[in-house]
Formats: structure tokens, C-alpha cells, sequence
């Protein structure tokens, strides 16, 4: 597939980078600093800003789908610039007539009892506590949304670079935790489970999560 990559360079962005490309498919970069990415056959690099809507529309023109690493955790206002840019995003891909956006999501919206979301609880760790609540409003954002094609993968509590193993487990909207009473998933499996999504759909206009 031709697919556009918003935050190809970060921490999630690059494993979906290197998950796609190894897999074939042709990918156009759209970051911050487009001299951080190396050289490769099958990326082009386009310098972006996500707040800018008119420009982003035009460069998300004409592709298969958008993926959206974006997130707002080097910022100082990290909320407000997340949700501003999650908006211009979601206008941007209406505006391009993009036919699928597949978006990475936090973990701090999944439920850990019944009706009680972990960003909720007490012992959220206060310093991804903007970076999460950031990542549920974009989910309430995308839920309203009545055009886009939209699917939104939440990955477990801690999500690290790891093992490519390809065996995980999906869910819905509740956090995933293993026998030993984890939640977790690497960024590269992470990766295998969002191109997967991309390459045979399963789940439109919903948010899913994976986990071991």
C-alpha cells in the first residue's frame, strides 16, 4: 500500500516505520525533522506540522490510508497540543478524503474494573496523566466522527522496545494483563498488530487494544 505516516520518527511512529516497510509497502514520512530519517527505496520525508490543517490536507492527499503516530509528550502544554493536533489531523484526513486512518491511541483509557478507566485511579502515575487524558479525548473525538474511517489501537500500560514475536492477544476497551498480573506489549509487536489492522480491517470506526 501508499501510506502516509504522521510521526515516523518517534518512539511508536519508528516501529510502525520499520513494520511497514519490511512488510513492502511504500511509505511518505510526515515529521517534524525530516533529517532524522535514514535513507530508504520505499520512504519519501515530508517536513509537517499537524497544527497547520490546510497544509496537512494537501499532503495527506492521494494515499491508500494515514497512519497517526502523533502525540503531544515533548510538548510543555501536552494536552492542549495533543487534542489541537488530533483535531487538524481528523480535519486534514476529511478534508483529503483519506479512505482509512489508523491512529495510535494511549493505554489510559482502558478500563481496569467496570466503567473505571486507569487515568482515573489514584495511582495513575501523575507524569503521563496530560499525555493519557490527551489520548482519551482524541478516542472521544474520533467516536463523533460520522465520515472517517477511523480505527484507533490502544497498546497495554507499559509499552518498551522489545522482542518481534508476533503472538499477543487483542482486545476492546478493557486493559489486557497477563498471568503474572501484567500489562504490557513491545513496540514492536505493538506494530505487527496495527499493520495488521491496516492490511486486513477488523476493526472500523472502533479502538482496540493488544497486550500479552
Amino acid at each position: 500500500m501508499n501510506i502516509a505516516l504522521i510521526g515516523a520518527t518517534g518512539f511508536i511512529g519508528s516501529g510502525l516505520l520499520k513494520e511497514a516497510l519490511a512488510r513492502g509497502h511504500v511509505v511518505t514520512a510526515l515529521v517534524s525533522r525530516p533529517e532524522r530519517l535514514a535513507e530508504h527505496a520505499n520512504v519519501a520525508a515530508l517536513k509537517t506540522d499537524v497544527q497547520d490543517t490546510a497544509a496537512l490536507a494537501e499532503q495527506l492527499k492521494g494515499f491508500d490510508a494515514v497512519l497517526s503516530a502523533f502525540s503531544g509528550h515533548a510538548e510543555a502544554d501536552t494536552y492542549d497540543y495533543y487534542v489541537a493536533g488530533v483535531r487538524s489531523i481528523v480535519a486534514a484526513a476529511k478534508q483529503a478524503s483519506v479512505p482509512r486512518l489508523l491512529v495510535v491511541g494511549g493505554a489510559g483509557s482502558l478500563e481496569v474494573a467496570p466503567g473505571v478507566q486507569g487515568v482515573d485511579t489514584p495511582d495513575f502515575p501523575e507524569q503521563w496523566k496530560a499525555s493519557a487524558l490527551g489520548a482519551r479525548e482524541a478516542l472521544n473525538l474520533l467516536r463523533e466522527e460520522k465520515e472517517l474511517d477511523w480505527t484507533l489501537l490502544s497498546p497495554s500500560a507499559l509499552i518498551a522496545p522489545g522482542e518481534r514475536t508476533g503472538t499477543f492477544r487483542l482486545g476492546t476497551n478493557q486493559l489486557l494483563i497477563d498471568a503474572d498480573g501484567k500489562s504490557a506489549i513491545s513496540v514492536e509487536d505493538y506494530a505487527v498488530a496495527l499493520i495488521d489492522e491496516l492490511e486486513k480491517p477488523a476493526h472500523p470506526r472502533q479502538r482496540f487494544t493488544v497486550g500479552y
